[in-house]
């Protein structure tokens, strides 16, 4: 990639980042005031889970389509076919596990009765987000970075209109149901997202025989490149599910109440560290249009040119990021009341946001880790962080100091993932 495509393809995913994370703030806008501080806690309850089966369902397909494709050394065609049906393969065992476990969840471990309508309409969603995050991955592997960044808006512009007319009908029939209109309304964004894919492919697309049949050495590649990434993806995603579980059970064993920490945990994770991380989407642009520079880079051998690139990842990363913590230490009630209408969540906001500077240049790091083939780190660092924060979170919930030990719990992810990631790219990156 020359210095000029480089610069095209960050400009681009930058632009394209800021409209959907404009888009996505307003989503979660008009679900935050529609919904209100107890149905959004609800809400930012069943995540979890949903991205877990989200991860789950992907097994990593998507970031291995991107890197053999990139590679111009396979039928791209018959790559696609081979793939998609070890997808509906995949996406069948979710759907049928989902709605069988759907009341154990529901009742048994988020231990609140009205998510279980919202954990079945997960199934009908998954085979949707698969087909679309794989025709993503393809342009993405082919350097076309406009199909992906207008499928994004496209898709989050149909989402938020969905939300905006449907939300409003569906509270009236209770909470329940509008829970499960959120979730099942990604169908429709998702379907808007494949249609915009389809109108960028080739006009003239000459089918073989031998396009559609199955390959076994490029399942083989793409498994060998989806799997690790998948099992590091999954280790996250079951902190992120376990989350909720842990806090729940700890803080209700030590006398909170069901109230208190809904109410808590919607003002955390759905108005304190959505805002934290809003400039995230531009550190995430810069690393992926850094992803094929690194990887070259780095077979060649040349590290001081691969280290050059990691480091100004991660100075434009914080170029955003300084300057909008300062913002947040000292006025959060001026973003706060602009995007939410609300002042509840200073205290945690204070208290994240200079740690989740780190959190800025965790993008870079692991995007070169996977550049360099080093997924096996990013695993276990995301491994030990998962640990440390779910054993952490269980033992300061139960010393009675509320929400908090949640926010001291992520806040030692964050530096030890940081850390630890920062300390291999360079060990790996030693002259």
């Amino acid at each position: 990639m020359k210095k000029t495509t480089l610069l095209k393809a960050t400009i681009i995913l930058t632009i394209g980042g800021l409209i959907t994370k404009i888009l996505g703030m307003l989503i979660k806008i008009v679900m935050s005031r529609l919904l209100g501080t107890d149905g959004i806690g609800l809400y930012m309850m069943i995540m979890p889970t949903f991205s877990l089966f989200i991860t789950i369902a992907s097994l990593g397909l998507p970031i291995a389509v991107s890197k053999l494709v990139a590679e111009e050394t396979k039928n791209n065609k018959n790559l696609l076919f081979s793939l998609i049906p070890i997808s509906c393969i995949i996406n069948v065992i979710i759907i049928v596990f989902i709605l069988c476990s759907a009341s154990f969840l529901a009742n048994s471990l988020i231990q609140d009765s009205r998510v279980y309508t919202a954990i079945k309409a997960m199934a009908f969603v998954m085979p949707f987000t698969s087909i679309s995050a794989i025709l993503r991955s393809y342009f993405f592997g082919r350097g076309q970075m406009v199909p992906h960044v207008i499928s994004n808006v496209i898709e989050d512009i149909v989402h938020l209109l969905i939300l905006i007319i449907g939300i409003p009908i569906f509270l009236k029939f209770g909470i329940e149901k509008t829970l499960f209109f959120i979730i099942i309304s990604n169908i429709l964004s998702e379907i808007s997202s494949i249609l915009v894919f389809f109108f960028f492919l080739p006009k003239k697309i000459h089918f073989q025989k031998k396009d559609f049949k199955p390959n076994k050495l490029y399942i083989k590649d793409a498994l060998s490149i989806g799997i690790p990434n998948t099992i590091g993806r999954i280790i996250g995603s079951i902190g992120y599910f376990l989350e909720p579980i842990v806090l729940n059970f700890a803080l209700l064993h030590v006398g909170y109440s069901n109230n208190f920490i809904v109410y808590q945990y919607g003002i955390l994770s759905g108005y304190a560290i959505p805002l934290i991380l809003l400039p995230s989407f531009f550190s995430g642009a810069i690393s992926q249009a850094l992803l094929p520079i690194i990887s070259k880079s780095y077979v060649r051998k040349d590290y001081k040119y691969t280290k050059k690139k990691i480091k100004q990842a991660i100075f434009f990363s914080l170029i955003i990021a300084i300057p909008y913590t300062l913002l947040l230490l000292f006025i959060p009630e001026l973003p706060l009341k602009l995007i939410y209408n609300t002042n509840e969540g200073i205290p945690y906001i204070r208290f994240l946001a200079p740690i989740c500077l780190l959190q800025y240049i965790q993008s870079p790091l692991a995007f070169s880790l996977d550049a360099m083939g080093q997924s096996k780190i990013s695993m276990k660092s995301t491994l030990y962080g998962t640990i440390i924060r779910t054993s952490f979170l269980f033992l300061l919930s139960l010393l009675k100091i509320g929400m908090w030990g949640l926010v001291i719990s992520t806040s030692l992810n964050i530096l030890f993932v940081s850390i630890y990631q920062l300390k291999k790219v360079r060990e790996l990156l030693k002259d």
